[in-house]
């Protein structure tokens, strides 16, 4: 795979094996947020089918905090052990994830793995700076909660990225999953059987 990049912002710091020598890829690029989630796995795969499709590089991006995130840390600036650590840490779990869905052959396209730090709607839209770029996001899914709690990562790079934003629905399993958590929430008897037959039915309309 390819080697690991900062956020050209003032707000991230470097991750590993980055060469700041290195001449800039022009390359066609597809920039993915990943942080592990059902919804973030299904962005990822999408992204490296259009980076398959149009021949472009694949940006895996994840973005990390010290605790209390950035207001926190403007009165009391983290220790730089920490936030060395944090960074690391960042790294580590994004290729991990590119390592356990891919293996050892990879995607099959040149992937540069990228740590930022900050919020990950606003990480993702200083990595995805190119007008011939693609960002994919995981759309998430609707409710009043949570909007509620928040702006979506996927609305914020909507209404900020300079470039395509391409938000990717909930896959089936993650549907499923869903349903699962609000029915135990509402201490609701769950039919497994009908929930089974409708993401089998899901998959099948996918395929």
């Amino acid at each position: 795979m390819g080697g690991a990049d900062s956020v050209p912002c003032e707000e991230t710091t470097a991750a590993m094996e980055h060469s700041a020598s290195a001449p800039p890829s022009r390359r066609p690029r597809v920039v993915v947020g990943v942080s592990g989630s059902p919804g973030s796995i299904s962005a990822l795969r999408r992204a490296v089918h259009e980076a398959r499709r149009t021949g472009a590089e694949l940006w895996a991006v994840s973005a990390w905090n010290v605790p209390g995130g950035d207001v926190t840390a403007q009165d009391n600036p983290a220790p730089p052990l920490l936030v060395e650590q944090r960074e690391q840490r960042a790294f580590l779990e994004l290729f991990d994830v590119i390592d356990r869905l891919f293996g050892d052959d990879g995607p099959g396209v040149p992937v540069h793995l990228v740590v930022g730090r900050g919020p990950a709607g606003r990480v993702l839209v200083q990595v995805a700076d190119r007008d011939s770029d693609v960002l994919v996001v995981g759309a998430g899914r609707r409710g009043r909660l949570r909007r509620a709690l928040g702006r979506p990562v996927s609305r914020y790079c909507l209404a900020h990225a300079g470039c395509p934003v391409l938000a990717v629905p909930p896959s089936e399993l993650e549907a499923a999953l869903a349903t699962a958590r609000r029915h135990r929430f509402r201490r609701q008897r769950l039919d497994v059987g009908r929930l089974k037959e409708e993401t089998a039915s899901g998959a099948e309309r996918g395929s």
